[in-house]
């Protein structure tokens, strides 16, 4: 079994990574499972350099395999805002709430036509020594919503609405997101060089 580490403490990310990584061939654990592991600092200025940030300090100071990921919402009309400060977008890191409230406010005189967006997700997978050996991304275009609408999801979810569904990912059930969101289209990108790699060492 191939160990790896998923380098995040947002637990429903954990959820969307685990539901697709192959667990046949690998053992899975998560940050909140280790003892000392680290908090690193998201100050780069692009997703995949914050990937590539996380995966590499984790995994050198852990002396593990570390699969990291940076994502975000980028919206037309705020030139691409709030981008890689989405989960901090209102100041406070992780208040959803806050950020949908702002995010709503910037928006209020913009009509639907112009409220294109997209989430955006970069993955990274660093060896023990730190160095990068994989990257993928992944990104799922939709519009941003005049209100919040459902429950399901995290962050923008209640906002970002698919087009093909008429409905926000909040709305959607869970099955429906894995199979087009950012994150799953980055994975879907992600595995098969990631499954060569398991099965080549393994050989």
């Amino acid at each position: 079994m191939f160990d790896l580490v998923l380098g995040t403490h947002n637990a429903k990310k954990l959820v969307e990574l685990q539901m697709m990584l192959p667990t046949s061939l690998v053992k899975l654990s998560t940050l909140a499972d280790i003892e000392g592991s680290i908090d690193v600092v998201e100050d780069a200025e692009t997703f995949a350099e914050n990937a590539a940030k996380k995966a590499s300090e984790q995994a050198l100071h852990l002396n593990r395999w570390v699969l990291a990921e940076d994502s975000g919402l980028l919206v037309d009309a705020l030139q691409g805002r709030p981008g890689v400060y989405s989960a901090r977008y209102a100041g406070e890191h992780g208040n959803d709430a806050a950020n949908n409230e702002k995010l709503l406010k910037e928006l209020q005189a913009v009509p639907d036509e112009k409220r294109g967006a997209q989430f955006n997700c970069h993955l990274c997978l660093a060896d023990p020594e730190g160095e990068v050996q994989l990257t993928a991304s992944g990104i799922c275009r939709g519009r941003i919503a005049q209100s919040l609408s459902g429950s399901a999801g995290f962050g923008y979810d209640p906002l970002f609405i698919i087009r093909e569904y008429h409905r926000t990912f909040g709305e959607l059930d869970l099955s429906v997101k894995r199979a087009i969101s950012h994150r799953s289209r980055a994975l879907r990108r992600f595995l098969p060089p990631f499954t060569a790699m398991i099965l080549r060492a393994n050989e």
